[in-house]
């Protein structure tokens, strides 16, 4: 029998395996793909806390970052350069890869090429090379996706909503030390360009409709050539519960990807991390009642549930910010001051300092209350919806 089966092994699931294989617990991940890292469904942008989460080393390393500009369909662009590493851009295939290979190292079994299809009674039905297997275990971590097989299994409610999104590399030639962000070319959400080392480009973009319509015309803005496209699914919106049945959510499958960037190794890496100190008591005590795996749900809520509550009210704001909107924006923070705030206070994983202190200026906020006036109140005030 198995202490723990990791569903998934992306960053979240192989940091959850590492995490419990460490703590003396004997440890199962399956993965239903017969590679680690594919299909890659990631920008591949991490900021250097989320890449320091992950415990690797550089050898996925592409790209740094240092700075970004932000482009208006109106003209107005925003530069600002932080003057050191803000992020790395990654080949996820390889960092995936070493982080499996970090949980092996501590302990935990892997089984790839293997899907889970049922649970009954603390035994995990699974199908794959090597045939049908029940496993006996007593308690899951599901770090399986946002569309999370095992989460239907269980039969839990789902995230709130899912954007779609899309991407291509493009040869391009550019200043590779900034991300470039287009906030009209998806207008419930974003398009980025990121340098992804030897002249390429990561284009793309997310939303909630016409994704690859919009996704084909923006492209266009970086030639006519696509070296490699891929696409993927961002759940906005976390599950009701996080937790029951003797089973843990970690990462997207819990809905974690952060709705102001859609990024989601920090806050899924964070989770597993909590996940695991929870499978780490639950085994010691030999209880799996809720009433112990709800101290899952209060560690990660505890630590970054803030963040995401924030970038929900900022989400559902965006929807009602124009082209004009952003342009005024843009233009509000270009000065020398407020680049100097925001290279100062900037924090791709936790943006809400940043925010708040930006609603200080004037132009930013009478535009934020123009689209959002109760959204605007639980920013600042935080009461919940």
């Amino acid at each position: 029998m198995y202490d723990v089966i990791v569903v998934g092994a992306g960053p979240a699931g192989s940091a959850a395996a590492r995490y419990c294989a460490e703590s003396g617990l004997r440890t199962l991940i399956i993965e239903e793909h017969a590679s680690i890292g594919y299909p890659v469904q990631c920008a591949g942008l991490l900021s250097t806390n989320a890449f320091s989460e992950c415990h690797v080393s550089n050898d996925s390393v592409i790209q740094v970052v240092r700075g970004a500009t932000l482009h208006s369909s109106l003209g107005c662009e925003l530069n600002f350069d932080a003057g050191e590493t803000k992020a790395f851009v990654v080949d996820r295939g390889v960092l995936d890869r070493e982080m499996a290979g970090n949980a092996v190292s501590a302990g935990a079994d892997i089984s790839l090429k293997t899907y889970a299809y049922d649970i009954r009674d603390n035994v995990l039905f699974t199908k794959g090379v090597h045939g049908h297997r029940e496993i006996p275990f007593r308690l899951i971590i599901a770090a399986d996706g946002p569309r999370s097989p095992i989460r239907t299994i269980r039969g839990m409610k789902p995230p709130l909503r899912f954007y779609s999104g899309v991407q291509a590399e493009v040869p391009y030639e550019t200043d590779s030390s900034y991300v470039h962000l287009y906030p009209d070319a998806s207008p419930d959400f974003f398009g980025w360009a990121i340098p992804a080392g030897d002249g390429r480009m990561r284009v793309g973009l997310a939303g909630g409709n016409d994704v690859q319509k919009r996704f084909s015309s923006f492209v266009r803005k970086f030639g006519d050539s696509c070296i490699h496209q891929v696409t993927g699914t961002i759940p906005m919106g976390v599950m009701p519960q996080t937790y029951g049945e003797r089973t843990l959510f970690v990462g997207d499958a819990a809905g974690f990807a952060k709705p102001t960037s859609g990024g989601g190794v920090y806050t899924g890496v964070r989770s597993s991390r909590h996940a695991a100190d929870v499978a780490a008591l639950s085994c010691e005590e030999e209880c799996f009642e809720d009433s112990i795996l709800s101290a899952y749900e209060s560690a990660w809520t505890a630590d970054f549930g803030r963040e995401l509550d924030f970038g929900y009210r900022f989400l559902d704001m965006r929807q009602n910010i124009s082209p004009g909107d952003i342009n005024d924006i843009c233009q509000a923070l270009n000065t020398p001051d407020m680049k100097r705030l925001i290279v100062e206070f900037g924090d791709m994983d936790r943006p809400t300092e940043l925010m708040l202190r930006l609603l200080k200026n004037p132009t930013v906020f009478r535009m934020a209350r123009k689209v959002a006036k109760s959204e605007l109140r639980g920013l600042l005030f935080g009461n919940k919806r």
